[in-house]
């Protein structure tokens, strides 16, 4: 198992490498540039011509290219233009709010989405099949925005049982924040402020796991289906062996290669659900540092913000490699 973690993490290198090469290239395209976007409305060809040799920007492509990465891999991207922060230290303050939202939202999609398939594929035809099917169709086509506008509309202002925005109302001793509001309020024992965080997350959570339930509703559905037509599960079940045991040991473990892609891809997708939930429910996260690096080209937190979101992307394909291994043994030969 190691030799096959290793050999996928050297698998990831070249990818990162041409990810770090396509962001280099579209800073480089944008009108203006990174010289017009820091000069701003006193931007003038002199001036961005003066910045560029400041810059270094008027050197081969190549060489800029060689330093861009250089900077990178030192963990140096520069300040924001909005804040005049440094990019890595916003970034670290905002992550843990978009991490835990998006766990919730996969575990939301997770932990209802693999039941719920299964249990269609089950009843095939019935009322449980049919009426999972329509529900899947109609989570996939309503918008995450509206959703969560709905959910807000509905629970938050009409019967008031949930928190409208925001991360969390009762705050703890700030010398023990780490950013994870629950994880928090359970390290220092504010039970109070761990439920509070808890109560702020599930309208933002369902908002944004929706979608990716669905999805995983259908794959886990199909997949099941596809696997209880097997000749090994019909001679399991001519052996007499009990139903539970078939559909653990036979069908579940089966069917979850397909479904834990699905589960991967839809964990990178989050991130780009994340900014528009983070916007109405007021979440302060990554979403909101993107949306607003785009509204003010932003040219280091968006160039921060993309690369952040490859690796999130390479990482998770990595753990859905070894999810693979887990799940089929094979898989660690190929």
């Amino acid at each position: 198992m190691l030799r096959f973690i290793v050999r996928r993490l050297m698998q990831a290198i070249p990818t990162l490498l041409i990810l770090s090469l396509l962001v280099f290239v579209w800073l480089r395209s944008l009108p203006g540039g990174p010289s017009g976007a820091l000069l701003g409305d006193k931007a003038t060809p002199e001036k961005i011509e003066a910045l560029n040799k400041v810059l270094g920007l008027d050197q081969p492509i190549y060489i800029q290219y060689f330093k861009f990465l250089g900077r990178i891999l030192s963990g140096d991207f520069g300040s924001s233009l909005i804040s005049g922060e440094p990019v890595v230290a916003e970034i670290s303050r905002a992550l843990p709010a978009t991490i835990e939202l998006s766990l919730a939202a996969l575990l939301f999609a997770v932990v209802l989405g693999i039941p719920l398939g299964y249990l269609a594929a089950s009843h095939r035809g019935r009322f449980l099949d049919n009426s999972t099917v329509i529900g899947t169709l109609v989570g996939v086509a309503v918008p995450v925005f509206f959703l969560g506008i709905l959910l807000k509309q509905l629970f938050a202002q009409d019967l008031a049982l949930f928190p409208p925005s925001g991360r969390q109302d009762v705050t703890i001793d700030p010398t023990h924040v780490t950013n994870f509001a629950v994880l928090d309020g359970l390290l220092t024992q504010e039970w109070d402020a761990a439920a509070d965080a808890l109560w702020h997350l599930v309208l933002p959570a369902i908002a944004l796991g929706t979608i990716p339930l669905a999805v995983i509703v259908r794959i886990t559905r199909a997949s099941v289906l596809d696997v209880l037509n097997e000749d090994f599960v019909r001679t399991a079940n001519a052996k007499g062996l009990q139903a539970q045991l078939i559909r653990r040991r036979h069908v579940l473990r089966n069917a979850m290669l397909p479904v834990s892609t699905t589960i991967g891809l839809q964990t990178g997708l989050l991130l780009g659900g994340a900014v528009l939930t983070e916007r109405v429910f007021v979440w302060g996260g990554l979403g909101s540092l993107l949306a607003q690096g785009i509204e003010r080209r932003d040219y280091p937190r968006l160039q921060a913000l993309l690369l952040l979101a490859a690796v999130v992307y390479v990482l998770v394909n990595l753990l859905v490699d070894i999810s693979y291994a887990i799940i089929d043994p094979r898989v660690r030969a190929s």
